[in-house]
């Protein structure tokens, strides 16, 4: 095992539930920030890969929500995953770096979106372990000022 890997396992174990999410949001900006890179590469392999393992974890953020204790913010995720789902699967289809860029902007708005309910439900946790937005390949840092483009209701 890598240290890499012993760092990630050692931070999921005691991570909080909103922090286990925002952890697979990051894991699906790597995946993306990998496929992109991969795209510009024509590296079809690893641009499927990365497209495949970003699709599943889609599945598992969609597989746990609690439509019972959720409600509408449950409802508005599930909007959500169909839509990025349908969105990976398209630039999986019709590869284009400004495409899986657009997802990795979007990912990122929802993703501070949820480190603020972890700073709100994990006050002190919160504070200590968030870490800096990833920037979309070959950004400057302007994709932080554009507003997201959302396909759901929400």
């Amino acid at each position: 095992m890598n240290i890499h890997q012993s760092y990630r396992e050692a931070a999921i174990q005691g991570a909080n539930p909103v922090a286990l999410v925002v952890r697979l949001y990051e894991q699906m900006i790597e995946d993306l920030r990998q496929a992109a890179i991969a795209i510009e590469q024509n590296d079809i392999e690893r641009r499927s890969n990365r497209i495949k393992h970003a699709l599943l974890v889609i599945a598992h953020l969609q597989s746990t929500l609690d439509f019972a204790q959720g409600g509408k913010v449950a409802q508005d995720l599930e909007k959500f995953y169909s839509a990025l789902r349908q969105s990976v699967v398209a630039v999986q289809c019709r590869p284009t770096k400004r495409g899986v860029t657009q997802l990795i902007t979007d990912l990122l708005a929802v993703r501070e979106a949820w480190i603020q309910v972890e700073k709100n439900e994990y006050p002190t946790v919160a504070s200590a372990a968030v870490a800096p937005s990833p920037a979309p390949p070959e950004s400057d840092g302007a994709f932080m000022n554009q507003t997201p483009r959302m396909d759901w209701n929400g």
